[in-house]
């Protein structure tokens, strides 16, 4: 970068960088990210009339495109410069034109400077830097393998194999002696004594089996393998035994990565798994559309199943059938004694659909009543963390009879606790982060005391660091959600270089080229969710039920509004009512179109339709603003608002009732780390418009399976959507077209069978990881422990303080 900055200096553009410099003095904000930055550029090349190449082609507009924010200070202005993927410069540039690069350091202490809270004559602040403790775990280089890191991970580890076969296989060796079910031993028993003795069996074994019919039974031929050093859990008969005896062997001869793969794939080490969403409220009925209750709810319930049934294969394929082995996994949430009519004061229940998947509700220690026996905000939620992991942990370990294999985390509150049961069971321990609210909230860490109150985020953000530092992989939805996109910066990326002011400094947060990040996206329940086309499927009075409740029924109750003609095209969508999820941002896009009006119904389907049903801030206030907005446009005849609370059968069905009248899916967040509504629609076949802010641009193909917005820029937004309609109306085949379209694209990159395969083979291989280099990671996990008991804790017991007057 340093070269194109040059490159200006030493041409004639010397002067318009001279000029555009004065445009940015004169802005009133003194911190303007990047499209203000664009905007701002943009009016100066319109008022200096420079040619239309100049925007783009010039070397200071080649700047100004990798800048992702300038601070103004007095005269100077720091340029903060993305020039590529999970990358970062800064620079000063001086009244005299001079460029001087500036150290992290620096960049944090302007920020706190911008928002008057540097105060070096009190000394320094606490800085993190978590940088040094990658430094012993090898690093991608190339910032497209992002999020590919167990491919990654297995060349290294196969590389090793092949420089020190020596050290790795008797690792190896030692890895396999370690599994067992209930104390009886699997793979390998006390015959091998070494990694040469196990090279040895294993091509007498392959001799063996290979001799026998493909088709024999494990258990015909059990005790023979046993007298040759091998257990339980090679396969299910004489060729699958064979196939997985030959891919170890070959790893042994002459490793590589795919082999590496492969072997400790099929290794039969999983067989509990926990699933940590502790917030809101988690129940199999009756919760969606409550607050802090939507698609981690969905997601969670679904993978639940899906790991179940896979592991279940699995352990058939392993020839564990005999030993009665049952893989079990265990949900675990908060137990609410005040259920609202939900089962979430029940302290077990068994997941619909599955032989052994639970969902355990562990009480939160006694307090204050009207806390610990209510419904508590996720935002609220962080001084009862800590002791509902040490009950958990009980409750785990008695449901178990014994350790889990696998914990999974979900969202903040949900990978912290993650971390404190994985820390002291020992477990592989995994997170998902579903949202990142430092990415959702701007400049929220730099307000945090503004927004303390409220949100809490010094607890948040200071709970994030640990968790997705001590994970020991991580699994996102989307490669952007790791690292962005070209001309944005990804919510794990935002946590890089970050300030906390008069808490802490962040300069190194997360080792964005660790190999512990891997995009697996989820799949879509597709027992619920399937194209409106498959009338074989449907139920017709469900379907008619439904269709009254969208366009006819008059229950003010749980429905407001009555539309004036119930045949007009509608778009609906359907979200929490939060400021996020901006609802109400589309509810004032369709209020500023009349022609949208024209042509179209609008029917949401969110949350509660009075301020006083509801106990959760953002929702009153967004209550508040959507009645506000049916009024300013006079709406009244073109709107349907539903509060109602949908199964998971009415909501499939409700999207293909959509389907069925020719409808359209807007999904208009700000900001969406994944999107399963989008899914859900996609695959319902419905033409879907979605924010091009997070996930929905790695699902969706614009224009053709689907429409990227910007929510925030409602005309624009109206006019796409009209363009469709009116397409639509000139010729219908165009909607059946993108309709078909969006449901090839979920089935052939969205299902559950991917998703589950994926996330185990990731398990193991990182529990294989975890196990060789576990020396390694007691000095970060030291250093965790140091911030969490010094920083989150204090904190979390002030708020806990609060809470007693509640």
């Amino acid at each position: 970068m340093s070269e194109l900055i040059q490159a200006i200096l030493d041409s004639e553009e010397k002067s318009d960088l001279r000029s555009f410099a004065s445009e940015l003095r004169q802005q009133e904000q003194k911190y303007l990210l990047r499209n203000d930055i664009l905007n701002v550029f943009s009016e100066y090349c319109s008022k200096s009339q420079k040619p239309e190449t100049f925007y783009a082609s010039s070397h200071l507009g080649k700047l100004i495109y990798y800048t992702q924010e300038i601070i103004q200070e007095d005269s100077n202005l720091c340029f903060i410069i993305r020039p590529k993927i999970a990358s970062q410069e800064v620079y000063r540039l001086t009244a005299d034109l001079s460029f001087e690069p500036m150290t992290v350091q620096e960049l944090l202490d302007l920020r706190d400077r911008l928002v008057n809270k540097f105060h070096p004559h009190e000394g320094d602040l606490l800085e993190l830097d978590f940088g040094p403790f990658y430094d012993y775990t090898p690093t991608i280089r190339d910032p497209k393998n992002i999020g590919k890191g167990v491919q990654f991970l297995n060349r290294y580890l196969s590389s090793k194999i092949f420089q020190d076969s020596k050290q790795l296989l008797d690792s190896l060796l030692n890895f396999l002696r370690l599994h067992q079910y209930n104390g009886i031993q699997l793979l390998v028993n006390d015959r091998i004594k070494s990694q040469e003795q196990l090279s040895e069996q294993v091509k007498k074994a392959i001799a063996f089996v290979g001799g026998r019919p493909s088709d024999e039974p494990y258990e015909e031929f059990r005790f023979q393998l046993q007298s040759m050093g091998f257990e339980p859990g090679w396969g299910n008969t004489a060729q699958r035994v064979q196939d997985t005896l030959n891919v170890l062997d070959e790893l042994i001869d002459s490793p590589d990565p795919q082999t590496l793969e492969v072997f400790i794939s099929r290794v039969p080490m999983i067989f509990r798994i926990v699933l940590v969403s502790a917030h809101g409220w988690f129940g199999q009925e009756g919760v969606l559309g409550r607050p802090d209750t939507g698609g981690q709810v969905v997601y969670v319930l679904d993978q639940a199943k899906n790991l179940e049934k896979q592991l279940q294969e699995d352990v058939l394929l392993a020839g564990l059938e005999g030993l009665n082995v049952q893989p079990k996994v265990i949900i675990l949430t908060r137990l609410i004694p005040n259920s609202d009519g939900t089962l979430c004061n029940q302290r077990l229940e068994k997941v619909h659909g599955t032989e052994n998947a639970w969902i355990l509700r562990v009480p939160l220690r006694d307090f204050n009543p009207n806390m610990t026996q209510n419904w508590i905000s996720r935002f609220e939620f962080w001084p009862y963390l800590e002791t509902y992991a040490l009950d958990s942990e009980r409750e785990l370990l008695a449901e178990f009879q014994g350790r889990p294999d696998l914990i999974v985390g979900n969202y903040t509150d949900g990978n912290l606790v993650a971390f404190l049961l994985a820390r002291c069971m020992k477990v592989t321990q995994c997170n998902v982060a579903h949202a990142l609210e430092k990415s959702k909230y701007l400049f929220s860490n730099l307000y945090w005391q503004d927004l303390e109150d409220k949100y809490h985020f010094s607890l948040q953000f200071t709970a994030d660091l640990i968790a997705m530092n001590a994970a020991n992989f991580v699994i996102s939805s989307t490669y952007q959600e790791i690292v962005g996109t070209p001309d944005s910066v990804g919510q794990y990326e935002s946590y890089k270089c970050f300030t906390m002011p008069e808490l802490y400094h962040v300069t190194n947060g997360i080792e964005l080229f660790s190999p512990k990040f891997n995009v697996v996206p989820p799949g879509v329940n597709e027992n619920a969710y399937f194209p409106y086309t498959r009338t074989q499927d449907r139920v017709e009075s469900d379907r008619d039920r439904i269709s009254e409740i969208l366009f006819t029924l008059e229950d003010p109750s749980q429905i407001f509004g009555k539309l004036d003609d119930p045949n007009k095209r509608p778009i609906f969508s359907m979200a929490r009512l939060d400021r996020i999820k901006n609802l109400t941002g589309l509810a004032e896009c369709f209020g500023q179109s009349k022609e949208l009006q024209e042509h179209c119904n609008l029917i949401l389907v969110a949350g509660k339709l009075r301020v006083e049903e509801s106990g959760d801030n953002e929702e009153r206030d967004e209550i508040v603003k959507l009645y506000h907005i049916i009024d300013e446009y006079n709406l009244h005849g073109k709107i349907r608002w539903l509060g109602v609370r949908l199964s998971k059968t009415d909501s499939g069905e409700i999207y293909r009732v959509i389907a069925d009248h020719k409808g359209i899916f807007v999904q208009p967040a700000l900001f969406e780390a994944f999107g399963l509504t989008i899914l859900e629609a996609m695959i319902s076949g419905l033409p879907t418009f979605a924010t091009q802010f997070g996930g929905p641009l790695e699902i969706i193909q614009d224009k053709v399976n689907g429409f990227y917005i910007n929510p925030t820029h409602l005309e624009e937004t109206a006019t796409k959507i009209l363009e469709f309609v009116s397409k639509c109306e000139q010729n219908p085949a165009y909607w059946d077209t993108i309709s078909q379209k969006a449901i090839d694209r979920v089935y052939s990159t969205y299902t559950w069978k991917i998703h589950t395969t994926k996330l185990l083979s990731l398990a193991r291989i990182y529990g294989f990881w975890n196990f060789t280099s576990k020396e390694n990671r007691e000095d970060l996990l030291r250093y965790i422990e140091a911030l969490f008991y010094l920083i989150y804790k204090p904190r979390a017991q002030q708020l806990l303080e609060q809470h007693k007057y509640r």
